[in-house]
């Protein structure tokens, strides 16, 4: 069977509905509609007379075809899009699309500062920014890069500092102090009203401390648990309660004198954020260029 140009874009398609195994997940990841993709590989099957995907309402799995198709193009797709990518080192100008997952917290205190810069100097690439505090196989999932703190980087990867290290602090409103009083020792948490975290893992978070020698870990009440720092912070700026944060990301709330940070002596350190990626890919050089100008212009620390 001869081989067709529009072969080439349609078994693109199928690899991104073979890593997600999802077909809204691989079109996000492509730019174009499910409807589309539903097309395309429709298309495919058609000429290449085989069924390559079974799809149910609540899943889709690859054939025995599929697997055997899927596994024997994958890498030369990665050869082509790596060699594509070389290309712009020839260029005056960077082009393509980068696509990272990040934490909410990152993509606000990490991104957001340096991207008006990034735009400004490269503004052929592309950067498609996934904001998701779960914990999700980059690589699988066809993100170029992640961002998460340092301790929680899978083994297999490549990681780069981005950010200093934190301190995690306690800090409230002070309308809550003000009914609520302020604790003078971790244990006193222990009859406040805390606002607690739920990890991107599903984990309950528990809260750490360390003083000198002493270190304390304690699962606080409260009964309001949620997932995103951007949330907790506006929870705690109406008082609900007292909330577990890198002291970074409020210290303007605390200039302006709307939080209050308490048992600052009691304060944990932690890991900063890093990006990483798969050590098996080329890396973009959208990217590369991403990491260096936040590790220039060190919104974080560095």
């Amino acid at each position: 069977m001869p081989f067709r140009r529009a072969d080439l874009a349609d078994l693109s398609y199928f690899l991104a509905i073979a890593r997600h195994r999802n077909f809204r997940k691989a079109a996000t990841e492509l730019g174009v509609s499910a409807s589309a993709l539903s097309h395309s590989l429709r298309g495919l099957e058609e000429r290449l007379k085989v069924r390559l995907v079974n799809r149910t309402n609540r899943s889709v799995t690859l054939t025995a075809a599929g697997e055997d198709l899927e596994q024997s193009i994958r890498d030369p797709f990665a050869a082509i899009h790596d060699a594509e990518d070389r290309l712009n080192f020839h260029r005056d100008a960077p082009t393509g699309r980068v696509r990272i997952n990040v934490p909410d917290d990152a993509a606000t205190q990490l991104l957001a500062p340096i991207l008006p810069e990034f735009v400004a100097r490269y503004p052929d690439v592309e950067l498609d920014i996934c904001v998701d505090n779960a914990m999700i196989d980059v690589t699988q999932e066809g993100f170029d890069a992640g961002i998460r703190f340092g301790g929680t980087v899978p083994e297999d990867m490549i990681a780069q500092r981005l950010s200093a290290d934190f301190n995690w602090v306690i800090a409230g409103s002070p309308a809550y102090f003000e009914s609520r009083g302020e604790p003078t020792h971790p244990e006193d948490l222990m009859r406040h009203q805390c606002i607690r975290i739920r990890l991107g893992n599903d984990r309950m978070y528990k809260w750490e401390f360390e003083r000198g020698e002493e270190a304390l870990v304690l699962d606080v009440p409260g009964g309001v648990t949620v997932n995103n720092g951007g949330a907790s912070r506006a929870m705690a700026l109406r008082g609900l309660g007292l909330i577990y944060i890198a002291e970074e990301g409020i210290a303007d709330l605390v200039a302006l004198g709307r939080l209050r940070v308490v048992l600052a002596d009691w304060a944990s350190p932690g890991p900063g954020y890093f990006i990483y990626y798969s050590s098996r890919r080329q890396v973009p050089r959208g990217l590369r260029l991403l990491v260096e100008l936040i590790r220039e212009l060190r919104p974080l620390g560095l």
